[in-house]
């Protein structure tokens, strides 16, 4: 399993997939999905969606992630073929001067780049603390002109995400861009290859949302469409474990997936997520009854689909469901495989614990 998982991040984090751009990677993903049996479907969002049927006496089941990433837009091409950008999602402005980006043409006519970053030679010592708005930075793509930026397909609108690029440092650990959320459809996929042969089961949609990045709204559209009983959202926890981060909990990377308790943006966005409890007692029984190392979170500044699907119908029972990660919203974020490996030991773990019998009851659980 951790062999399939290490492939399978770093192949999709390779590919370029800006929030409402994400056709490369669905595609990547749906053939992963055919070639396990399992046939998929797209809604005009661009979400992917896969369905296992399974007992009707059981809740149905939503497993999803996410398969868009944040970055830019082309906003001007400066007559001397200099380009600017508009930011799409949380961008980090503080860790963008002398990156390399990938302008999103088309498969294999994509443009590079690099974020233009004053020299050093000329920079005055009251600049050299000072972070540059993302509004006034510039693209370099080694042209002269903006005739010769559009020659190569660049035009406003055109999507820019951070250079795709993977590390693999020591044995277990991944970095490189996009781990959020690519290191969640990775597990996706797994706990689906595993679930397909497990009886008996509840019925089990694998989703592979859209524009998560983007103000969360891929998601909601396919849990309107499916109606859940449940909603399991795979994505990132911000780790406690390097001294800018110690006081922000207890979650350590290698320390296995981490159960979200509580999460709330508390700015722009004012929303989150508190599980259902029938949800976070499943979760730790099936961690403690597959001794599957289990972390707990809960914070504020961040938050998922699942503080939208939550609302949909009657309402959905949610939790999020998490692997550790360092660097978040950066272009080199960092995650573990042993986490993976953890995380979809538990996502099947609780899943198949879902079949006929299992109550949502609240009372059952306060």
């Amino acid at each position: 399993m951790k062999d399939r998982l290490r492939d399978l991040v770093a192949d999709l984090m390779m590919i370029p997939g800006l929030s409402g751009h994400e056709d490369r990677v669905r595609r990547r993903i749906a053939g992963e999905l055919s070639e396990m049996g399992l046939a998929s479907r797209t809604d005009r969002l661009g979400n992917l969606i896969a369905t296992l049927p399974g007992d009707v006496g059981a809740p149905s089941v939503m497993l999803f992630a996410h398969t868009d990433q944040l970055g830019f837009v082309t906003r001007k091409i400066e007559p001397n073929g200099l380009i600017r950008i508009e930011r799409l999602g949380g961008v980090p402005e503080k860790a963008l001067a002398a990156q390399c980006v990938l302008f999103c043409v088309g498969e294999g006519r994509d443009v590079r780049g690099i974020i233009a970053n004053k020299s050093h030679h000329a920079t005055p010592p009251e600049e050299k603390y000072k972070v540059t708005p993302y509004a006034d930075l510039f693209i370099d793509i080694g042209v002269d002109s903006a005739a010769a930026a559009r020659d190569l397909g660049i035009e406003i609108g055109t999507p820019v995400v951070y250079e795709p690029r993977v590390l693999h440092l020591n044995q277990n650990r991944v970095a490189g861009t996009s781990v959020d959320d690519r290191a969640g459809c990775a597990v996706v996929v797994e706990a689906a290859r595993l679930l397909k042969d497990i009886q008996p089961r509840p019925t089990i949609h694998f989703v592979f949302a859209v524009l998560e990045e983007f103000n969360l709204r891929g998601a909601m559209v396919a849990a309107q469409a499916l109606a859940p009983d449940i909603a399991i959202q795979l994505d990132l926890a911000l780790t406690a474990d390097t001294p800018d981060m110690v006081h922000r909990g207890e979650v350590v990377l290698g320390g296995g997936p981490a159960m979200s308790h509580y999460s709330f943006h508390g700015r722009g966005t004012l929303n989150g997520t508190i599980p259902h409890p029938a949800l976070t007692a499943l979760v730790a029984r099936t961690a403690a009854e597959d001794g599957i190392p289990l972390q707990r979170t809960a914070h504020v500044g961040a938050l998922t689909d699942s503080a939208y699907v939550q609302l949909v119908g009657e309402g959905v029972a949610c939790i999020d469901l998490c692997f550790p990660s360092r660097y978040t919203h950066t272009s080199l974020e960092v995650c573990d495989l042993d986490d993976l490996v953890g995380l979809t030991g538990l996502v099947v773990g609780a899943i198949s614990r879902m079949a006929s019998g299992f109550d949502l009851d609240r009372d059952l659980y306060t």
